[in-house]
């Protein structure tokens, strides 16, 4: 894994490196402009920016040389600290590095640890867990010699030290390396999933008031002062962080989902909305605004003040457009179910079945039960499905069989899922297939422990004219008297069905951040994922029977064909009218016979069990949905985006391969989407025209009047200088942030701080009409040792030697990126001794 760095000379001219063995997952700047990288087994170098920079200047024939000896001028830090076999550090991927310039620090994350380091001195500070505890091991090292093993060498570097001894005797250094040992193999389980890693570290972010936020997979964020003291943590959503980003008095935090919340810097929750359809992986400004890339490739940009007065504006603006942009799609869906038995159903079955679908059908929907079961099968079923594979021979043929059916008529498969007998799988003509993506599955299972397939429920998931649309086939506890059973079945496929690719549920006006759909749910609390989808259909056999009704007056009542009557009896009816079950559901009106139980190849109502078990008939296969409508009366709209209605809903007594016979609905659906370019075509035009807009973005790109009571510093010795900050503005907070400017040697704009200046606060926000006083020192170097083992010791001779620098003080406000920069020279005068501008000065010796 290489880089390249732009030398600023001519387009495409560059020096580029092998910096790792392995993939790069981590990099960063630090204040003083040094290149931190962190790769895989707990890995982290670093480059010195100056040799980085002095690389710069060589001519184009000598840059190949460059590459070679910059490639291996790097410090490894994991071997510098690591003694006898013991490190500090797991050993696990570096995946996240930050660097800290309020406190001169580079903060580093594992899986489940974080790790502090100087990035003036490259020491390692402190390890600790997500928890906040602090890492034992690191207490014991650090009683040796932090800086204790061999270092990697530089090609050209001086003649290195001896070093010396550690004094801790053998029995410490083999008790060190066995904690080591344990450690890796417990960090390794939980990087390969065999331990709860939930806590699981995915983003890092450091805020304008110095404090440092993590997120992690379970939702939680927490925040950390600059010490890696972990202060407090907030568990605003229960859907895994996947990035963080904070610009003046906000953090934006991103998840697995797509969605977004805002949080003040005290951890209140501000808002939140869906805002793509895949997790949102990276966030940057520009501006007055915020872009978030989501893992689908997707960017969209949000105002830094939303929500608020803008985007209440553009809602008002663009519902009273919506005519201009919203668009009606009309499609029929059929939607089929069959407990086939273990059977392979006869061609003229399946025909018979579905009937050749007309031309308005656009989607074909088919879930079948015990496709396969047996003890032997549901139980490898199980260990297949615990390592993510799935499928049989038996289910293999049903979908060649149906696909058969389906192929001279212009229909591809687009998705599947099998769970032990369990089967679903969806068809789409080929014209409409560019309308439907972001096709996902799942699955549940409710038999024995929660953990058998034999019941259970697979579903797909889709979107269609980007609205999302699921169908779950089901298939609940058996017998007359399992009622509850079933309908606990049911409300644990519900709450914890989950799709493995995250469903946005966002509306198409989503341009700012407001329009986004918001997250439902108290306090901002994770709903079953089932409830976010613009329609959903249940189909299957649930298994629901006749109660109160003996066999002779069923059969009796069925001769007859009185099925309003037998209705009455029916289980599922009475527990969705008591709102036990499929709570929100409706199913269309039938006049078809209970469709089981009948004797395998006998046809017509004859066929009913006459066994000696006499099995009450019942309707156990059924197809319930819900649409996105409140009410009966709602029309199709952007607010109500998916309207059904059945115009068809029928078993299929002709098919007499299954104790079961098979049923199917036609959905006849009305879609509400909207014409992306039209409603961003409108959207630019009310941004630029509406005067109120256009007046509150100019007010968020102003930034309140900053004096400085002193650009000119000139410290003796160690004498610390003061410089004040004053906010003149008497409503709105500045944030100012001071950073470096270096001597530029080869128009690379190459920027850092000197390390012979320590600057605190770095960063901070200056309420309105308030002061913020900036403390200029330099630092003290003697003593230290650099990572060639050598000590920093002061040079011969005592003549005075000047230091100079500038470094600016950058201010903004709070909403916008718009910045102004105010020069600060900074001298230094030491009349008692010399030091080295920066230490050990890679580029001086290397070059």
């Amino acid at each position: 894994m290489g880089w390249s760095v732009d030398t600023g000379l001519e387009a495409g001219e560059c020096i580029a490196w092998e910096a790792h063995r392995g993939p790069v997952f981590a990099l960063t700047t630090s204040l003083y402009g040094d290149l931190w990288s962190g790769s895989e087994g707990g890995v982290i170098k670093v480059w010195y920016g100056e040799g980085i920079e002095k690389s710069l200047t060589l001519q184009r024939e000598e840059k190949r040389k460059t590459s070679f000896l910059v490639e291996r001028s790097f410090i490894d830090l994991r071997a510098m600290v690591s003694d006898g076999g013991a490190c500090p550090l797991p050993a696990v991927d570096v995946k996240l590095l930050l660097s800290d310039n309020s406190r001169s620090k580079v903060w580093s994350a594992g899986y489940l640890s974080l790790a502090l380091w100087d990035s003036c001195t490259k020491e390692l500070l402190k390890v600790i867990n997500v928890d906040g505890q602090v890492d034992t091991r690191f207490d014991i090292l650090s009683s040796q010699d932090p800086f204790g093993s061999e270092t990697k060498q530089n090609l050209f570097s001086a003649p290195r030290k001896d070093k010396a001894r550690s004094p801790v005797g053998f029995f410490q250094r083999s008790r060190n390396a066995l904690m080591g040992a344990a450690d890796a193999v417990r960090r390794v389980a939980a990087k390969a999933g065999f331990g709860d890693d939930s806590q699981r570290i995915e983003a890092l972010a450091m805020s304008i008031d110095g404090m440092i936020w993590t997120g992690s997979a379970n939702g939680c964020l927490a925040r950390w002062d600059g010490n890696g003291n972990r202060l407090q943590e907030f568990q605003h959503y229960s859907c895994s962080v996947q990035s963080i980003f904070s610009f003046g008095t906000r953090i934006w935090a991103g998840y697995m989902d797509g969605s977004i919340q805002l949080l003040d810097l005290e951890g209140n929750l501000l808002g939140g909305w869906v805002a793509h359809s895949s997790p949102i992986l990276s966030m940057a400004v520009g501006g007055s605004y915020i872009f978030t890339m989501a893992g689908h490739g997707g960017v969209r940009g949000w105002n830094l003040s939303s929500p608020g007065p803008i985007d209440n504006i553009m809602r008002s603006r663009l519902t009273q457009a919506e005519p201009l942009y919203k668009k009606l799609e009309y499609m029929k869906v059929l939607v089929g179910s069959w407990n086939v038995g273990q059977e392979k159903a006869s061609y003229e079955s399946i025909r018979a079945w579905l009937k050749l679908p007309t031309p308005e059908i656009g989607l074909v929907v088919v879930g079948l039960q015990e496709v396969d079961m047996g003890a032997g099968f549901l139980a490898m079923s199980a260990a297949k499905e615990t390592v993510g594979l799935e499928g049989s021979p038996n289910g293999d043929w049903w979908l060649d069989a149906i696909g058969q059916q389906l192929k001279g008529y212009s229909f591809e498969r687009v998705g599947s899922r099998q769970m032990a007998g369990l089967l679903i799988c969806v068809w789409v003509r080929t014209h409409l297939k560019q309308f439907i993506g972001d096709i996902d599955n799942a699955a549940v299972a409710c038999g024995l422990g929660r953990a058998i397939g034999n019941k259970g429920a697979v579903g797909l998931r889709m979107r269609i004219h980007d609205r999302s649309i699921c169908f779950v086939n089901c298939h609940f506890a058996a017998h007359m008297e399992a009622v509850s059973r079933r309908n606990e079945d049911f409300d644990h496929v519900f709450r914890t069905m989950t799709f493995a690719a995250p469903s946005s549920g966002i509306m198409t006006t989503s341009v700012s951040g407001s329009t986004g759909q918001l997250l439902r749910g108290a306090n901002g609390s994770r709903m079953p994922e089932l409830s976010d989808m613009d329609m959903i259909v249940f189909l299957g056999d649930f298994n629901y029977r006749l109660y109160d009704i003996s066999y002779d007056d069923a059969m009796g009542l069925v001769s007859r064909r009185c099925f309003d009557w037998l209705r009455n009896n029916d289980q599922l009816r009475a527990e969705m009218g008591s709102g036990r079950v499929f709570q929100g559901l409706r199913e269309g009106d039938f006049k078809f016979p209970p469709t089981y139980k009948f004797e395998k190849h006998t046809a017509g109502l004859s066929g009913y069990d006459s066994s000696e078990k006499r099995r009450i008939p019942a309707w156990c296969d059924r197809i319930l949905y819900r649409d996105s409508r409140v009410s009966s009366g709602n029309e199709c709209s952007l607010d109500c985006p998916v309207v059904s209605s059945i115009s068809l809903y029928d078993s299929c007594m002709e098919a007499t391969d299954s104790d079961h016979k098979p049923i199917k609905s036609v959905f006849n659906l009305d879609i509400a989407y909207v014409d992306k370019q039209t409603m961003r075509q409108k959207y630019g035009e009310l941004m630029s025209s509406n005067n109120k807009v256009v007046h509150l973005l100019q007010g968020l790109e102003a930034f309140p009047e900053v004096n400085i009571n002193n650009t000119n510093i000139i410290l003796q010795d160690q004498n610390p200088s003061v410089v004040k900050l004053q906010n003149r503005s008497t409503e709105d907070s500045a944030c100012f942030e001071i950073i470096g400017q270096a001597p530029n040697l080869s128009s690379t704009h190459f920027s850092a701080f000197p390390t012979w200046l320590k600057v605190s606060p770095a960063i901070g926000i200056i309420s309105p009409g308030q002061r913020v006083e900036v403390t200029l020192q330099h630092r003290d170097l003697r003593g230290q040792q650099n990572y060639n083992g050598a000590s920093l010791d002061i040079l011969p001779g005592g003549a005075t030697q000047q230091k100079a620098a500038t470094v600016l003080a950058k201010v903004t406000g709070v909403y916008s990126t718009v910045a102004k920069y105010y020069e600060i020279h900074v001298q230094h005068q030491n009349c008692r001794s010399t030091l080295p501008s920066r230490g050990f000065n890679f580029g001086d010796q290397f070059f």
